[in-house]
């Protein structure tokens, strides 16, 4: 909704830069952004905004976005790319991809789907139909990258892969934070604008706020208190906290108990790992473990809060589960001020159905064909992706001779960038669609761009299940869509029907082929809560006619809302949710705080939360070993250190840095070390020089010492590395930073659920030679 004066209006938005989702008001005056500001009536991030959404406008304008189709004409040096239009890019897309598909199977193709799709709706509701449509088990993601282990550990433990309980902050009196930042990312996994907020304001209501992580950082300095652990000694730390809280009592569930079942098992596999064996893998002396451990108990309310940290690293896996289960046996899941499971307003399966049990979830159906990597979630892990490139034909099944990469831009944000390069470089047909020709668009063969922010419609479906609170918001669009642009859902179901063998006329009526789709999801939604097929006919049609004035995502966006638990239930509950009521409301409706949901939410086949998962105690036979060995060190010259990760509030991944508000400033690709460590390796602060990582690979950093680190690590931020031939983002090029990605190894995954390894892993830092630098 928009509010006019004269030849100015303001209109609201819902942010899509980051997890925060926080509320916009846009200034225009005519077609043109004149300024963004944070809403001060939005329900949800009440008026709070970072520095990303200011960036909102420079996205809009920069005229490095792609706004036409381009297509690659020639390879290698003689390559040009040619602006065309959209129905001669489909035309190319039709030529060259479907006989190939043809003449050597689905098994040759591979889907590879980046983050920023849960910030588009129609991405979100889109993207499942191509994937369906491509009938390829290659799927690749982001979620390998940072977040798999978390919906593992969930998925084994209540049933469902999003079933991901979140720290209720404004009733809690203590938070642990462990290797996550919410100040500059604003929650992950957790949609938590203003942290910086709610953070004082659980200090001054007599709360605490601890954090632990290898860094001092935004978020440690304004705790209570901060406990420097040693990277990659969360997993340890966890189980030293664990086994010590068993020792010293029975386990209080709160309100699940009597929905829990494992219990004397867990107690068992973690006997053996006290805190007093588990310090020097922690990095934390046992006096120490014991003393979080007991204050995580003794809090009267209290959640503990993990993060990236505990993803990206060996134990990924086992980390978020023992995250889970210290919330789990101190009482805090489903109980105010604790861990509770957010209710979203539409489009979540774990409130949808019958509640209380289910399916539950399962892995491994498939392995992926060089690695033999288990499918989690319908995907195989982006450290695969090379190799199912670049590995002939084999016994397992053909190699992948074509890619279809949405929003993603895995030569950056994947280890070991440069095998995948070379590997796109040898693909037969590569079709991107994505805002810029970037460091893995630049090897497509058609690049389809997608339209700005502010011309489409919004609705957060992925944040509003990871929410800090319940709120419903609708962003339409604020500006007109040019004649000649696509918007992505239309994209995304014409190539749809593509896959799906219709010819180019019948694909090219994406009207008539979203009505077949559409139709065939209300008969699946129907069948799943128990109404017999010769049943369904009516109401499928009673449906299709109350959303006939909408089309494409608004359709089923309305759909969903007014049959979810707020909803008007189609004008039965005229109070309700509809698309039109949110349409009314431009600043949101707030729908209250969290609240309890067991035993509802679970979807576990016998109703009870799994506290001990075969799987997951298996593993720990892996910690077990890993106390018995010794540190490992990178071979070559130079100061041995361990590097971590890091987070800037002006940064998400790798797709901002060619917007000139969070370009500016002082530099913010820096290796992050402790000055004894400065000394050691002989470097000066300021100063350039090599960081070497697995296999001899290296790159260059430019060193900055800062008393934050724990001594014997370095830090370097993600996503960066603009410094590859070929691209068009001229601003991030001119800083382009340093690719931390570029020294890790694919093949290192957490085995569970097959996350890439990308922290708390050894390297060695030299000064460069005065010539060099």
């Amino acid at each position: 909704m928009t509010e006019s004066s004269d030849d100015t209006r303001t209109a609201y938005r819902i942010c899509p830069f980051c997890e925060a989702a926080c509320g916009l008001s846009v200034q225009l005056c005519g077609d043109e952004v004149v300024a963004v500001r944070g809403d001060r009536d939005d329900v949800f991030s009440r008026g709070y905004l970072c520095p990303k959404g200011v960036a909102l406008k420079d996205l809009h304008d920069d005229p490095d976005r792609l706004r036409t189709p381009m297509i690659r004409r020639g390879r290698g040096e003689h390559a040009r790319w040619e602006a065309c239009g959209w129905e001669e890019a489909f035309a190319e897309i039709e030529r060259r991809l479907m006989p190939l598909l043809d003449a050597h199977g689905r098994r040759t193709l591979a889907l590879s789907f980046g983050n920023p799709i849960v910030h588009k709706l129609g991405l979100q509701l889109y993207v499942p139909r191509l994937a369906r449509a491509a009938g390829t088990p290659n799927v690749f993601s982001a979620s390998t990258l940072d977040q798999m282990p978390k919906h593992v550990a969930c998925g084994l433990m209540y049933g469902h892969w999003l079933s991901i309980p979140v720290p209720d902050i404004e009733r809690t009196d203590l938070l642990i934070v462990l290797g996550a930042n919410p100040i500059a990312s604003n929650g992950s996994l957790w949609t938590v604008p203003d942290f910086r907020g709610k953070a004082r304001a659980l200090r001054e209501r007599g709360g605490r706020l601890i954090v632990i992580d290898p860094r001092r950082s935004e978020t440690a300095d304004v705790a209570d208190e901060h406990h420097a652990i040693r990277p990659g000694g969360d997993a340890f730390l966890l189980l030293g906290m664990l086994q010590h809280l068993f020792a010293t009592g029975s386990p209080t569930l709160g309100l699940a108990d009597g929905h829990v079942v494992g219990i004397t098992e867990l107690q068992a596999a973690v006997a053996a790992f006290t805190p007093e064996r588990m310090a020097a893998a922690a990095g934390l002396d046992a006096a120490t473990i014991r003393q979080l451990a007991e204050t995580l108990r003794d809090a009267p309310r209290a959640a503990l809060y993990g993060r990236i940290g505990t993803c990206t690293q060996p134990f990924g896996t086992l980390c978020s589960w023992l995250v889970e289960v210290l919330n789990l046996i101190t009482g805090r899941i489903d109980a105010e001020g604790g861990m509770r499971w957010p209710l979203a307003p539409a489009l979540q399966a774990n409130s949808t159905g019958t509640g209380g049990r289910g399916r539950g979830v399962v892995m491994g159906r498939r392995h992926s064909r060089v690695s033999g990597a288990p499918e989690v979630m319908g995907e195989f892990p982006m450290g695969c992706l090379a190799e199912e490139i670049d590995t002939p034909d084999n016994a397992d099944g053909p190699q992948v001779r074509a890619l279809i990469t949405i929003a993603s831009n895995p030569v950056l944000s994947a280890p070991n960038g440069a095998r995948l390069s070379a590997a796109l470089d040898g693909l037969d047909f590569m079709l991107s669609l994505d805002i810029y020709r970037n460091e893995t668009t630049r090897h497509a063969d058609v690049i389809l761009p997608a339209l700005s922010p502010l011309q489409e419609p919004h609705y957060d479906i992925a944040f509003t299940q990871l929410a800090w609170t319940h709120a419903a918001r609708f962003s339409p669009p604020v500006l007109p869509v040019p004649d000649d642009a696509w918007p992505e859902w239309r994209v995304l179901m014409r190539l749809a029907a593509m896959l799906d063998g219709h010819d180019a006329a019948a694909a090219a009526d994406v009207d008539a082929r979203d009505e077949e789709a559409l139709k065939k999801d209300l008969h699946g939604m129907l069948g799943a809560a128990g109404m017999p097929a010769e049943q369904q006919a009516e109401p499928v049609a009673a449906l299709l006619r109350a959303s006939a004035h909408l089309d494409g995502p608004e359709r089923q966006l309305d759909l969903a809302l007014r049959a979810g638990h707020w909803g008007d239930r189609f004008g039965a509950r005229p109070e309700g949710l509809s698309l039109e009521a949110l349409r009314a409301a431009p600043h949101g409706i707030d729908l209250g705080p969290l609240q309890a949901r067991l035993p509802e939410v679970l979807r576990t086949p016998d109703g009870r939360i799994q506290a001990a998962p075969p799987a997951l105690l298996a593993d720990l036979a892996r910690v077990e070993a890993a106390l018995s060995q010794a540190d490992s060190e990178v071979p070559g010259e130079g100061h041995p250190l361990i590097v971590i990760g890091r987070r800037d509030v002006r940064s998400n991944n790798s797709w901002m840095h060619n917007l000139p508000t969070l370009a500016k400033g002082p530099e913010r690709c820096l290796a992050l070390i402790h000055p004894q460590d400065a000394a050691a390796a002989g470097i000066a602060d300021g100063a350039l020089a090599h960081l070497q990582g697995a296999g001899g690979r290296e790159i260059a950093v430019r060193v900055k010492c800062s008393e934050d680190m724990r001594p014997g690590v370095v830090s370097l931020p993600h996503g960066w590395g603009h410094d590859l031939p070929g691209t068009t983002q001229r601003l991030a090029s001119e800083r382009p930073g340093a690719n931390l990605n570029a020294l890790l190894d694919e093949t290192l995954r957490d085995p569970l659920s097959g996350t890439s390894v990308l922290s708390g892993v050894p390297v060695r830092l030299r000064a460069m030679d005065a010539e060099t630098a």
